[in-house]
């Protein structure tokens, strides 16, 4: 759970700021507005009521703010855009149009910090929030002087964090400094300079707060326990002498996921009689102009004959629960559904101790989480520290059963001792059941076992000395651990855990809020900083180039040739030892394509194997006429089972090239060929066995691209003929 907060983001708007300057092809408002979108729209993706922020403008054309009044014109020229409270997308919307220049330079820039001062301690009070002022100028105009002794006081006393930021302000740790500066615009420099300092707060150029931008921010979050009661060692209901301790359960670790997506459609138009509300997302959801939310509604059905459809709807209190017992539904009633749940009582309960060195770490299971004493009881604390010396002293792990609530299902976690000089704790983390283990057993990679049990120390798959010691050589070479250089330019890693950020979490993070302020505008490029470790440095690779030479002469590493891409799914055609052609010598040297009614199918096939789909269509045609005719020159059914077999071919070979309707166009005429009679008769054993063994059309789940739904290939096979 985050903490409450209020900020409040003054922009500059004079007429100044809509210049250029030292070569930007933007204006200096919208290079600022870059700085002030990020964080606005951070906020708006948290969705939190309590990350409140307001929006004032300085040196506008008109005046609205609480301060302003006649008889002063200190506050002339500051307008409040957005009042303190939650931002949403409407708001984003709206200072998008209001942020522009103005028309003036005039307005005091101390003057809207009193402003932002006034509107953070008429919302917040006395309450505990996390209070911020964010001031971006170029610094021109007159700034009055008088009075900022009390501003002082006023922040440090309410607990203000100031941030100014100024366009092409003169900063030397940034290494900025502009050439021919205004006489004002530098003097202004220097009182905003000495106010944040005298704050405690920030004061930089805004170029180094841009740049810092590319680097993603780290989300605080406040933890919240997942359990809390007591730790016992012994059974505390009979024994007086069982050890029991109140503790708390917090993670450690937990994933970071990148934001979901949300289902909107767009909103219908309203008829006579309907009301907008009608349309309107939850209350939990902001409204998105033309778009709706999606409700999911859930039908159950059953086959019923008698139905309309064959299908007949049910309540969900009329189903039963069925649990999945191999390839069975085994259903169990409502009445007998405490036999499914597992009684069980808070609590963790150690259930033994296992040696350090005994523990393999593969056997970790889930995140870590983190135990602590309940930390308002000394007691506890003193007791748990006892607890952790003990198992940290004697190098000994704990393992406990762990029922989070009431109810819920128990697990076996691990309690390690972690002891610091700022804190001390127990690492917990869960271990497996006898279920969720899963035995392989895999060949030994240093020896080979011959079928009478002789073992081989050399052999073509083991590897040699000189490859495990080219190798070895290679692994030191791309050793990432010295790579890096530090601030004082020494050694140190190249790629340190809180130098590394997750691509897909801050890219979609990244483009969702480039997106909502730029919606008809491109995506922005990737940040040089998300894909900065996606590859090895090229300087390293290099330099482990004669390592890597080495291994591949010591492997004797050989190029494979490329697979044939002739189909999907069809293995490439073996090729004899003496690289003779059988099939092409076989084959027919004029090209023309004929397939003979006593070897169908292997030439079928070897005609589909050559890779040209320009020949598989009258390959298709011709194997066509020889089913037919298979079926039309059968003596009663004798025919029937070739002409099956032949269609099974086809049907195969369709689905893998992806031409379904060479196939489906076939079986149609073929069922009308019979349905009519025009095959020699009566010829409906063999449509029956054509249903038997499902020869119908290619669906869309065997061919992505078939057109044909379950349905309509079901309806195919089960109409029946007549004449």
């Amino acid at each position: 759970m985050a903490g409450k907060e209020a900020t409040v983001y003054i922009v500059d708007l004079g007429e100044s700021m809509g210049e250029k300057h030292n070569g930007r092809e933007i204006t200096d408002l919208d290079w600022a507005l870059t700085y002030i979108w990020d964080k606005i729209t951070t906020t708006v993706a948290t969705e939190r009521k309590t990350a409140m922020l307001a929006v004032v403008g300085l040196r506008t054309d008109g005046c609205l703010n609480a301060l302003d009044n006649s008889d002063e014109d200190a506050y002339q020229h500051i307008t409040v855009f957005k009042e303190l409270g939650q931002a949403l997308m409407p708001d984003i919307r709206r200072l998008k149009q209001q942020l522009v220049p103005s028309s003036t330079d005039v307005g005091d820039a101390i003057s809207a910090l009193v402003v932002a001062i006034h509107m953070i301690e008429t919302v917040t009070r006395k309450l505990a929030y996390t209070r911020k002022i964010v001031l971006v100028t170029n610094g021109n105009g007159s700034i009055d002087t008088d009075g900022l002794d009390l501003i002082t006081s006023k922040c440090k006393e309410d607990g203000i964090e100031l941030v100014i930021l100024g366009v092409d302000f003169d900063d030397a740790e940034y290494g900025f400094k502009e050439e021919n500066k205004d006489p004002t615009k530098a003097e202004n420099e220097k009182i905003l300079k000495e106010l944040a300092e005298e704050c405690n707060g920030l004061y930089g150029t805004l170029g180094f707060a841009i740049d810092e931008m590319v680097i993603p921010r780290m989300k605080t979050v406040r933890p919240v326990h997942s359990y809390k009661g007591y730790l016992t060692l012994g059974d505390m209901e009979n024994y007086d002498s069982a050890m029991a301790i109140d503790v708390e359960r917090y993670p450690r670790v937990m994933i970071a996921k990148a934001p979901s997506a949300s289902q909107f459609v767009v909103r219908p138009n309203m008829a006579a009689g309907e009301t907008q509300s009608q349309f309107a997302p939850p209350d939990d959801q902001p409204k998105q102009g033309d778009l709706a939310a999606v409700k999911n509604t859930r039908t159950y059905q059953v086959p019923d004959e008698e139905a309309p459809g064959g299908k007949r709807e049910l309540e969900q209190e009329e189903l039963a629960r069925g649990f999945s017992y191999g390839s069975t539904v085994v259903p169990i009633e409502e009445s007998d559904k405490n036999v499914t749940d597992f009684e069980s009582k808070q609590g963790m309960d150690i259930i033994g101790f296992v040696v350090k060195n005994q523990y393999e770490r593969y056997l970790d299971m889930s995140k870590s989480h983190v135990i602590i004493a309940e930390r308002t009881n000394e007691k506890a604390i003193m007791a748990l520290s006892s607890f952790i010396r003990a198992l940290y002293e004697l190098e000994t792990y704990a393992v406990a059963r762990l029922v989070p609530k009431q109810g819920k299902s128990p697990t076996m976690v691990l309690l390690a001792p972690s002891v610091d000089a700022d804190a001390e704790c127990l690492f917990e983390v869960e271990l497996p059941f006898a279920e969720d283990l899963r035995s392989y057993r895999f060949p030994a990679l240093d020896k080979i076992v011959t079928v009478s049990g002789k073992e081989l120390k050399q052999h073509r798959f083991l590897p040699s000395d000189d490859l495990m010691d080219a190798m070895s050589d290679y692994v030191d070479a791309m050793d990432l651990s010295k790579f890096g250089e530090d601030e004082e330019g020494n050694p140190s890693e190249y790629a340190p855990i809180e130098d590394t950020f997750s691509p897909a979490l801050n890219r979609v993070s990244h483009v969702i809020r480039s997106r909502a302020i730029h919606p008809d505008e491109k995506l922005p490029p990737i940040s040089e900083i998300l894909i900065k470790y996606s590859k090895p440095p090229q300087e390293l690779v290099e330099g482990a180039t004669a390592s890597l030479k080495a291994i591949t002469a010591a492997a004797d590493v050989k190029k494979v040739p490329p697979k044939s891409k002739s189909k999907r799914g069809r293995r490439d055609a073996p090729k004899p030892l003496s690289g003779l052609d059988v099939t092409a010598l076989l084959s027919n040297p004029s090209g023309t394509i004929k397939l003979s009614p006593q070897n169908a199918v292997p030439e079928f096939r070897q005609v589909l194997d050559g890779g040209k789909l320009e020949e598989a269509e009258p390959a298709f045609q011709q194997l066509g006429k020889i089913i037919r005719d298979f079926i039309k020159n059968s003596v009663g059914g004798s025919g029937y089972a070739r002409a099956l077999e032949a269609m099974r071919v086809m049907r195969e070979e369709a689905s893998d090239l992806e031409i379904p309707d060479a196939y489906n166009d076939f079986v149609r005429n073929l069922k009308t060929a019979i349905l009519k009679e025009e095959l020699n008769g009566d010829r409906k054993d063999m449509w029956f066995m054509i249903r038997a063994n499902r020869m119908g059309l290619i669906q869309s789940k065997e061919c992505g691209s078939s057109e044909i739904g379950e349905d309509e290939a079901k309806e195919f096979l089960t109409v029946r003929l007549s004449v």
